[in-house]
């Protein structure tokens, strides 16, 4: 049936009459018709104008005209008043064409037992320094396992010709911010990072650089290309600044609340059941006293009642500027102090006004401060109190609006176990995204044993490594590693800083030592320590741990493997459940710190 109703206005000819006006490109074929409505719907939801009119006139010819009896049914009046506010507050009314459109297909039948569809949760892991000697091991290794995986590299040509023609890549350059717009990152849920300032022999190598495979303790060393503050720390803090947004905070992202004496406020409207006739009421408050230990807090208070079939009090967040994009994190966790009801989280993910909200119920506890987390996957499309069993799965990049409810009503036909009519109020302090627990690292960073040592108190540097002794004669090559480091320690990124003794080209394979606070020497595989970058992004063990490792062969023995008898694969967790908090090696250079 063609409405043949365009360019809807309000006009108000009587207290008790409501006119929707439109011009039609065509007469239409309908003619003038009276819809009867019931005054009692089984679905209170679906009851827009609500219980205090008995008949809805729809005339629908060149002019649309929605007319409203004025037999009331009820002793309680209907704030006609506040119910426009209320649609103007949040950007409009809703489609009348719309609403007959939803009510015929409720009323037409009951809802399907078909489960929902659940939403999509994969994301890609960026390996920075694809092309180095342990990024594109790291590449070959994730491509071999079937995991989603893009490379960031400078030189697109050598990237395909070593990497394969299919990679996918982000062509950027850490060291020119220009380069790593945010927006080429979306999707990237973890990073490891392989990028390394180039260290070669001063008197050249050969094309596939075979001196410097051997390792720096066996050629005179210097920098080549960019300079190690322009890649360890300005480099670092460029991609930390790239992928922050995709990659996710340890503590969450504050959407709501109060951190300090800062306040993140969203502004909030109340949006009851007025919207179909009922008297219940309610606002969103700030009380600068009624926090946790005397501090601000939000307040969701009101008085809700079923008069006029309502049942239901809500505030709403208007549509936001800009969509959230909370991919990074799996669900929404509220502060709150509870009073023993049941009340409702609403997600919105559609700028339209009346539309699928997904949904959470949650229960709090009387007189108690706790957090409530709703996980993105416990979410459920609902609209009108109905679950919408074809709605598109939730989609964490895109939400614009949140809204929090007490309702007589769960969904299909549920009641909430908790209502009481009443006033009631839920302090609200804060809302923001979590990553759920066990948490494990999203960025792996591969830096090098011996940052610490270069101004070490009371350190022999002729028993150290080359690096060590040459720091200042290679641009303070480990200096700017170690600052390249804290700006990971203070991003707020779950992290793991992996620091490899001297790197070959030997096989995997060996028997390893891992080691906290700078002290230990030796060689260690490329391939390894790519297998450990790997092993350390799926375990929060290594989660903000700092550690060495080395193979237990001395640098005097090679090592090799038989092909046919290949050593097993390790169970890295053996050696990542060892790992301790806060051991990082500058404890010996806090009262000595390094010059630049």
């Amino acid at each position: 049936m063609e409405m043949g109703c365009v360019g809807l206005q309000f006009s108000s000819q009587s207290s008790s009459s409501i006119v929707l006006k439109s011009t039609t490109t065509s007469p239409s074929p309908i003619g003038r018709r009276k819809f009867l409505v019931p005054s009692i719907i089984s679905n209170p939801f679906l009851q827009v104008f609500g219980g205090n009119h008995s008949l809805i006139h729809l005339n629908i010819s060149k002019s649309c005209s929605v007319r409203l009896s004025p037999k009331p049914i009820s002793s309680e009046a209907w704030d006609f008043g506040r119910f426009l506010r209320t649609l103007y507050y949040f950007n409009g009314p809703p489609s009348p064409a719309k609403f007959f459109e939803s009510l015929i297909a409720k009323l037409s039948g009951p809802s399907t037992n078909k489960p929902v569809e659940e939403m999509e949760t994969s994301g890609f892991i960026l390996v920075a320094g694809a092309t180095g000697g342990v990024g594109r091991r790291v590449v070959d290794i994730l491509r071999k396992k079937g995991l989603p995986v893009r490379a960031l590299v400078r030189n697109e040509e050598k990237a395909r010709k070593m990497l394969g023609p299919d990679i996918d890549l982000i062509v950027g350059d850490v060291t020119k911010g220009s380069t790593l717009a945010p927006h080429n990152f979306k999707g990237v849920r973890k990073v490891i990072n392989a990028v390394s300032v180039i260290v070669g022999p001063k008197e050249g190598d050969t094309p596939d650089r075979a001196k410097y495979s051997q390792g720096v303790k066996f050629f005179e060393p210097e920098i080549k290309g960019d300079s190690p503050e322009l890649v360890e720390f300005i480099g670092m803090q460029n991609l930390i600044n790239a992928v922050k947004a995709s990659v996710g905070l340890r503590d969450g992202k504050l959407l709501f609340g109060f951190e300090g004496n800062n306040l993140k406020e969203i502004p909030w409207g109340a949006l009851d059941d007025v919207v179909m006739g009922g008297v219940s009421e309610s606002s969103f408050q700030i009380d600068f006293k009624g926090g946790e230990n005397g501090g601000p807090t939000g307040v969701f208070k009101g008085v809700v009642s079923t008069a006029n079939n309502g049942g239901f009090t809500s505030v709403r967040t208007r549509n936001f500027s800009v969509p959230e994009d909370l991919s990074a994190y799996d669900g929404l966790e509220l502060r709150l102090k509870g009073d023993g009801r049941r009340y409702k989280l609403i997600v919105r993910t559609s700028t339209d006004w009346d539309t699928i909200g997904y949904t959470a119920g949650f229960d709090t506890v009387k007189g108690q401060w706790q957090s409530v987390r709703v996980p993105f996957s416990s979410l459920r499309p609902i609209f009108r109190a109905r679950t919408v069993v074809d709605a598109p799965p939730f989609d964490p990049t895109n939400i614009v609006s949140l809204q929090l409810m007490f309702s007589k009503f769960e969904y299909d036909g549920k009641l909430n176990p908790t209502f009481v009519e009443g006033a009631f109020q839920l302090p609200l302090s804060s809302i923001r995204a979590y990553i759920k627990d066990p948490i494990t690292p999203r960025f792996v960073h591969v830096s090098s044993a011996g940052v610490t040592r270069p101004d070490r108190p009371g350190l022999d540097l002729s028993k150290q490594p080359p690096a060590v002794r040459l720091n200042k004669e290679l641009d303070f090559i480990l200096t700017f590693k170690l600052k390249g480091e804290d700006l990971i320690r203070e991003s707020g990124i779950p992290y793991a800083i992996v620091r490899p003794c001297a790197l070959t080209e030997e096989p995997a394979g060996a028997d390893l030592i891992f080691d906290q606070g700078d002290n230990i020497t030796g060689k260690i595989s490329r391939e390894e320590v790519a297998r450990i970058c790997i092993a350390a992004l799926e375990s929060p063990y290594t989660c903000d741990k700092t550690f060495e490792v080395k193979s237990v062969i001395p640098f005097s023995e090679p090592f090799s493997v038989d092909p046919e008898n290949p050593p097993p694969e390790k169970d890295y967790n053996i050696y990542f459940k060892t790992l301790k908090d806060g051991i990082t090696g500058k404890e010996l250079l806090e009262q000595s710190p390094a010059p630049v």
